[in-house]
């Protein structure tokens, strides 16, 4: 591998770190960071001096995915049913303190919450509270002054705070809530997995329109708890569905595989305060597929019907 290919490949995972929280998507991120690194690399063989590389490409980054954003949200508005981002498998095997701070910029929760902000302010306030840049720096990735930035961090950060609440749970008790939970929901124990749940606790499910999934988010302890072991009695009808517990998104969850080990759904769990807040399910097969193998969800419960 020559110094410059090195370079590019070392740079990669940080433009996909930026692409993928301003995005949500796996395939749309992916596009971004080859576009960026093509274009340092462009520049660096066209003699231009950068006196750093990496702040070159996470500017190019956050420019080029504020565009991707702007023109992705008019295909969300014409989406079908409920828009999750798509999943990804984390590794928490990292500083215990970082983790927990990346983690929670990933969460699907959090993910879904910035879909709420301008492109411009979801790339100010994840550059300086996730990436630790500066109100300068941020001025000079976006083309703003550095008043504008301070007035969008603020906007962003204050719209973010009233909707979200903080990290507050450890990885340890993350893991044991959720090991409870898909035994819960497993052995269909009603009163067991309601005392898990947050009282306003929401569950959302992803078909696209192309799996079966909930037309319109389900809210309520009750309520959830009541879909969810429906959902494992029907699931139970398919043979050899298994689980395998991963960690996505920084939190935990489960992926969900038919007998031939193709991957059918994956779940993840928002927690915070010691209760699980929400519940995320991606059944769209074009959401899964960057994870290897994907099932035919439609056809295995129609089959068990």
């Amino acid at each position: 591998m020559t110094d410059r290919e090195q370079l590019l490949d070392d740079l990669r995972p940080g433009s996909f770190a930026i692409a993928y929280r301003m995005l949500g998507s796996v395939a749309e991120a992916e596009d971004v960071v080859q576009e960026a690194l093509l274009r340092l690399h462009r520049a660096l063989e066209g003699g231009e001096q950068i006196r750093s590389p990496r702040a070159f490409v996470a500017t190019v980054t956050t420019r080029l995915a504020i565009n991707e954003l702007r023109s992705a949200r008019a295909r969300r508005e014409r989406y079908v049913g409920e828009w999750l981002p798509e999943p990804i498998i984390t590794d928490s095997s990292d500083d215990p303190a970082r983790h927990a701070e990346m983690a929670d910029s990933l969460s699907m929760a959090m993910l879904v919450l910035l879909e709420s902000l301008s492109p411009e302010q979801r790339a100010v306030l994840l550059l300086h509270d996730v990436f630790d840049y500066d109100h300068a720096q941020i001025a000079q990735i976006i083309g703003k002054s550095q008043d504008n930035v301070r007035q969008l961090a603020s906007r962003a950060r204050r719209h973010v705070e009233q909707r979200r609440p903080r990290f507050q749970t450890t990885r340890e008790q993350q893991e044991e809530l959720s090991r409870r939970f898909f035994q819960a929901v497993e052995h269909g124990d009603l009163g067991g997995l309601e005392t898990l749940l947050a009282h306003d606790v929401r569950l959302t499910g992803d078909g696209g329109g192309k799996a079966p999934a909930l037309a319109r988010s389900v809210r309520g302890r009750n309520p959830v708890a009541r879909l969810l072991i429906n959902w494992v009695r029907r699931a139970a009808r398919v043979p050899g569905v298994s689980l395998r517990p991963v960690e996505v998104n920084g939190g935990p969850g489960a992926l969900y595989f038919d007998a031939q080990q193709r991957l059918i759904a994956v779940v993840a769990l928002d927690i915070a305060g010691g209760q699980i807040k929400s519940i995320s399910s991606i059944v769209n097969p074009d959401k899964l597929a960057h994870l290897g193998p994907v099932g035919d969800l439609t056809s295995l419960l129609r089959a068990a019907r």
